[in-house]
């Protein structure tokens, strides 16, 4: 079941929080083995919280609805590990805000979901469930492997460059990031204050839309089918030739079947694009030096290498170059903004193509960087399958604070790819 079919039968009556939890923990005991996805999971605890759920007037639409939670998201109640030795019994104070909120509308958190070391590139164990020799992405793996594995029907995670929409793209389901700072972070492990964005995961759009609106602490609104005739900008960007052939097809079949009643045109790169991916990785390496300065200096041992050198690049940036890579951004904030006015969404690749063969990588967040350092809300739908019979998606950007609108335009299209044959890009 989706998330708001779980919810309508628990509201109905038809469906016990417990058996919800129940069937969740049941899947994830038969999965488990193969999919790693998860850091830590108390069976006892997930059934007690569903219970007393079932005693309890029902508090909206997450009421009894599981929810993984990437292990950088403090948990009062759980280990929050981020990925390191360094935190391996490290249980916080309080909850994040996002978890706070999920409590307090009646979500269920079975335990914590394997991330990469702090969020960043050096992988945990979770395979992707479509394939298990194949990488599920990064850095938000075990909560996107969950979602997609039918463990449980929501979860979040982060980007800072493309945790969300890559793994969401590569395990074929529905990733959403949000324009930045409308998603409180508070609890969150930092790695750059000026990018970390709390994401979600589901199966549906419209799943996505009620995960979003619990942890606005607003109320849930179904979905509106959009105004037409839509504008559509193609964006096939200046790194269109790092996309394979199976994602430029994927973005390039969706824009045609959209032409029937959408107003499409190609939209040239942001002349500034490099520059800000550019700076994208400049602040990315300033901010997380200072945000690990602590783990460097007193743990330097139990980081991996590939952390280590990162950690390095960034402590020698000076502050001056840090700074002009702000200033690059914010001027191209504002390029975006005046060609955003023309369009409702745009459509790029959200990956290079299907998830890559290993576990000892996450994937290239080539398509990803740009609308993070800008951001933009993004939303990744799986739309077609590839040479090697794995997921491949497209990503749609909307303008800021235009998150709901931007998710109304991916339901839509995501309702035309189902009702369809599923296409592939092969």
């Amino acid at each position: 079941m989706s998330a708001l079919q779980a919810a309508a039968a628990i509201e109905r009556g038809t469906l016990t929080c417990e058996a919800l939890a129940h069937a969740c923990l049941e899947r994830i005991d038969a999965r488990e083995p193969v999919v790693h996805a998860w850091r830590e999971i108390d069976v006892e605890r997930t059934l007690a919280c569903a219970r007393a759920l079932d005693r309890q007037p029902r508090q909206g639409p997450l009421h009894g609805l599981p929810v993984a939670v990437k292990d950088i998201i403090a948990t009062g109640d759980w280990p929050t590990r981020h990925g390191s030795p360094i935190y391996a019994n490290a249980v916080p104070v309080t909850d994040a805000a996002c978890v706070s909120l999920l409590r307090e509308r009646g979500g269920v958190i079975p335990g914590k979901t394997v991330t990469t070391e702090f969020a960043f590139s050096h992988p945990g164990p979770t395979a992707n469930p479509r394939n298990p020799l194949h990488t599920p992405g990064g850095s938000s793996s075990g909560s996107a492997a969950a979602v997609a594995d039918s463990m449980v029907p929501l979860g979040l995670g982060t980007q800072t460059a493309g945790s969300v929409i890559r793994p969401a793209a590569f395990c074929g389901i529905v990733g959403f990031k949000p324009t930045f700072g409308r998603l409180n972070v508070t609890g969150i492990k930092p790695f750059a204050t000026s990018l970390d964005t709390l994401g979600c995961f589901a199966r549906d759009v419209a799943d996505i839309e009620l995960l979003r609106s619990m942890l606005t602490d607003g109320a849930y609104r179904p979905l509106e089918a959009p105004a037409v005739p839509l504008r559509i900008g193609m964006y096939r960007s200046s790194d269109w030739a790092h996309a394979q052939a199976s994602s430029q097809k994927a973005v390039l079949d969706v824009a045609d079947a959209l032409r029937r009643d959408a107003d499409v045109r190609d939209v040239d790169p942001l002349p500034e694009a490099k520059a800000v991916t550019e700076a994208q990785r400049v602040i990315m390496a300033f901010e997380s030096a200072q945000s690990l300065r602590y783990e460097y200096r007193a743990h330097r041992a139990a980081l991996s290498a590939r952390l280590i050198e990162w950690l390095e690049i960034g402590m020698n940036i000076s502050y001056a170059e840090y700074v002009g890579a702000q200033h690059d951004a914010a001027k191209a904030r504002g390029v975006l903004r005046s060609v955003l006015a023309n369009y409702d969404v745009l459509i790029t690749p959200s990956a290079p193509g299907e998830a890559p063969v290993g576990l000892d990588a996450t994937g290239d967040p080539v398509f990803n960087r740009l609308w993070t350092m800008l951001g933009v809300p993004a939303v990744s739908i799986p739309v077609a399958s590839g040479p090697s019979g794995l997921p491949i998606a497209v990503q749609l950007i909307g303008a800021w604070d235009r998150d709901r609108d931007l998710l109304a335009i991916a339901h839509s299209i995501e309702q035309r790819v189902r009702a369809g044959s599923s296409p592939s890009a092969s």
